[in-house]
């Protein structure tokens, strides 16, 4: 946690804003095992703005809503964040089957009576945690209706035939959202209303640089950049509705780069990463002559990576 405050003072996020943020991880105190919780550090988000606005929101006791399309970091923003204050952290798929009693909880038969069987968005409300809501805009709307209490002032959850349980005040929920995506739906204005929206802006090409070269030091310069301007031109033929956005994806990139570093080959790897990520024939030897401009079929792991 004291590497996230870290990077964010390195990031250039106001001091007084980094205060408040440690001053609020020594108020809020975490469960015994909860420490687990914590998402583990694997990428960092990039963009002093948008950290900023975030942290705030956090800080304000707000909710926040994370609104972009493909690749722009939502999730990797939204585990940042759980780290940054220390907060234990629930992940909540939101599907169109998902119910009141999937994300409440419901009843169950345990020692001879029946019980409830907590679900996450209780179980984080109790334990003061993070519950990130993804693709919030895929569920039925009927479905998170029971969640405007607990999004709002009132701050409770009311659970039928049990208790009426209120929220920890370190309890926040970071919902994203991505319209692009089959089966999303336009979000209903009174859950909207419950959110401080952030519209995620795309990663530029030098922040991109950055994030794989954080990942990946001992690659070379030339290598890195090289990626970098690669992802760029497949979102620009993204934007330009030459190809789908099927490709367009930053995680398959920096798993096809851990892949050339474990030994194999840069079209091999950059083939599962994102070629085949297309299954358009057409689309796919697009993207693949995209790759093969960039980096010749010879490469291998001593010609990338520095020795």
């Amino acid at each position: 946690m004291d590497q996230m405050i870290g990077f964010l003072r390195e990031e250039g996020v106001s001091d007084g804003i980094l205060s408040d943020v440690e001053a609020f991880r020594k108020f809020y105190k975490l469960s015994p095992g909860m420490e687990k919780r914590i998402p583990a550090s694997q990428y960092n988000y990039y963009g002093t703005d948008v950290w900023e606005e975030a942290l705030s929101t956090i800080l304000a006791g707000e909710n926040l809503l994370l609104s972009g399309p493909k690749a722009t970091g939502k999730n990797v923003l939204a585990d940042g964040l759980s780290r940054a204050f220390g907060r234990p952290q629930w992940d909540i798929s939101l599907y169109i089957n998902a119910d009141a009693a999937s994300l409440i909880g419901t009843d169950t038969f345990k020692d001879g009576e029946v019980s409830l069987r907590k679900g996450p968005i209780l179980k984080c409300a109790e334990e003061g945690g993070f519950g990130v809501l993804d693709e919030i805009n895929m569920a039925k709307n009927e479905s998170l209706a029971v969640l405007h209490a607990a999004l709002d002032f009132r701050r409770v959850i009311d659970v039928p035939g049990y208790d009426r349980i209120e929220l920890s005040e370190a309890t926040r929920f970071i919902g994203t959202m991505n319209y692009g995506y089959a089966g999303t739906r336009e979000l209903n204005e009174a859950l909207a209303s419950r959110f401080m929206i952030i519209q995620m802006p795309v990663i530029s090409e030098d922040n991109l640089k950055r994030l794989i070269a954080s990942k990946f030091p001992e690659l070379k310069d030339d290598y890195t950049a090289q990626f970098a301007e690669l992802f760029t031109e497949i979102r620009k033929k993204c934007e330009g509705g030459e190809i789908s956005s099927k490709s367009l994806d930053l995680r398959g990139l920096l798993s096809a780069i851990e892949m050339m570093k474990r030994g194999l080959e840069v079209d091999k790897a950059l083939s599962l990463g994102i070629v085949n990520k297309c299954f358009d024939a057409y689309e796919r030897q697009l993207v693949s002559d995209m790759i093969q401009v960039r980096f010749p079929g010879n490469l291998d792991r001593g010609m990338v990576f520095k020795a």
